[in-house]
């Protein structure tokens, strides 16, 4: 019974690093999403609302991708 007990105890480490990533992901895909939704268009009632000002504008028109070569 010792023996599995002291196993236990050893192989329980809990993995902060891991959990660190899993944090930042989720803030950074927050973050990315609501650039993303702000700058797209407004959905019903929201159509008269201001954009924040912590939010940047992102223009189409300006930055080349795979549907605007330039």
């Amino acid at each position: 019974m010792q023996l599995f007990m002291g196993i236990a105890s050893e192989a329980s480490h809990f993995p902060v690093s891991f959990t660190l990533v899993y944090v930042v992901g989720f803030i950074a895909a927050v973050t990315l999403g609501s650039v993303a939704w702000y700058n797209s268009k407004r959905p019903v009632g929201w159509e008269d609302k201001e954009r924040p000002d912590v939010v940047p504008k992102v223009n189409k028109e300006e930055t080349p991708g795979v549907g605007n070569p330039k």
